[in-house]
């Protein structure tokens, strides 16, 4: 029996402990997690699957959120995953100038013709998204693309990791450290393990240092705030709006309205929420739902990003030290779309007893980790 350690549990992780548990091969092995939980980015978000129209112009980025936006719904299916974790309602990008709008209705044409997962790509005028989202009271006109899914983190998260306990997964709630050797050094002392996944998002840089290397990374605190409103309709099948230059705007059941999120590089590990940031939130909302004010918001929720200078995800193996070691991480803002493929690419790695060529997704471990 094999034994694998996964080093943080947040979305590559927890999707890395899944596949390990059920993808072929999967027999043979035993996991091992590690993670406290502390700040982490994806048990903070909710958020969007829908990268087909971002302004990122990353091949290699877009590439990997393509083919993350395309295996979310296998693994939907695959864990079991119930509509309150994921739910394709669609999404709905504005731009705030009409010619632009037009160009991007364009250019979501283009790519929609080889890239199924899009679905249908409609133009709306300002009524139409108002027809489609009740709750706006000053609609912006937009395109919906029919492909794009909402998301909650947190759900998402604990549900694959619920799933795999079933199977070969054990949790260690700890924090744990590496020793100069590779060796994880947790409550019971050194463990070596045959394999290894190291995704600790924004404190990467400190779970690697024993091993003599460091960590292109820097932290970035976000917040969302979630509001109650009175529904008298049912908001699971509403689309996203995801407004030029502002917050998005993510409707869930019962009347739950999420709105976020906060880019804040001097906040870095600090999970203290903040007025100033739920001013920002409630004001970008407003723009569109005139009606909302701050006694609707009934949770803040602040989580730590990890970004590379270039703002590319990286994942594959630490080949300095060993090919058994395995990294993934500086998903950024990209999370939930990128970060179920890279951890579904490594588990599938571990298994298959080799990497495949990642070089379509992300320059080489050693442009972040050297």
């Amino acid at each position: 029996m094999r034994q694998v350690a996964i080093i943080g549990g947040g979305i590559i992780g927890a999707t890395a402990a899944f596949y390990l548990s059920f993808l072929k091969g999967s027999e043979s092995v035993h996991v091992t997690l590690y993670d406290d939980g502390t700040g982490q980015a994806t048990k903070a978000a909710s958020g969007i699957i829908s990268p087909w129209l971002s302004k990122r112009r990353n091949k290699r980025w877009y590439a990997l959120a393509k083919r993350g936006a395309e295996l979310l719904p296998q693994l939907v299916m695959d864990a079991n995953l119930g509509a309150d974790v994921y739910q394709q309602t669609g999404t709905i990008v504005t731009r705030k100038d009409h010619a632009d709008l037009l160009r991007l209705y364009t250019e979501a044409q283009r790519r929609a013709a080889d890239t199924p997962a899009m679905g249908d790509i409609v133009l709306l005028t300002a009524d139409q998204v108002g027809q489609r989202m009740p709750f706006i009271t000053n609609p912006p006109e937009g395109v919906f693309v029919s492909g794009g899914a909402k998301i909650d983190g947190s759900a998402f998260v604990t549900q694959l990791l619920r799933n795999a306990e079933s199977r070969n997964l054990t949790i260690v709630k700890q924090r744990v450290k590496l020793d100069r050797h590779g060796r994880v050094i947790d409550h019971t002392g050194q463990r070596q393990f045959d394999n290894m996944i190291i995704a600790t998002g924004a404190w990467m840089k400190d779970t690697l240092a024993p091993l003599g290397v460091k960590a292109a990374i820097r932290p970035q605190k976000g917040q969302l705030i979630d509001l109650s409103l009175a529904a008298d309709h049912s908001w699971m099948k509403l689309p996203v709006l995801m407004p030029e230059g502002s917050s998005d705007i993510i409707p869930f059941a019962n009347g739950k309205l999420v709105i976020g999120a906060t880019h804040e590089d001097d906040g870095q590990f600090d999970l203290t929420p903040t007025q100033s940031a739920q001013s920002e939130l409630l004001g970008n909302a407003k723009v569109f739902i005139n009606t909302l004010s701050r006694n609707q918001i009934v949770n803040v929720r602040v989580g730590t990003r990890a970004y590379t200078p270039d703002f590319g995800p990286f994942f594959g193996s630490l080949t300095t030290i060993s090919d058994s070691i395995l990294v993934g991480g500086g998903l950024g803002s990209s999370g939930l779309t990128t970060g179920p493929i890279i951890g579904y690419l490594l588990a599938k790695s571990i298994l298959q007893r080799g990497l495949e060529s990642f070089e379509a997704y992300t320059k080489p471990v050693s442009a972040y980790i050297h």
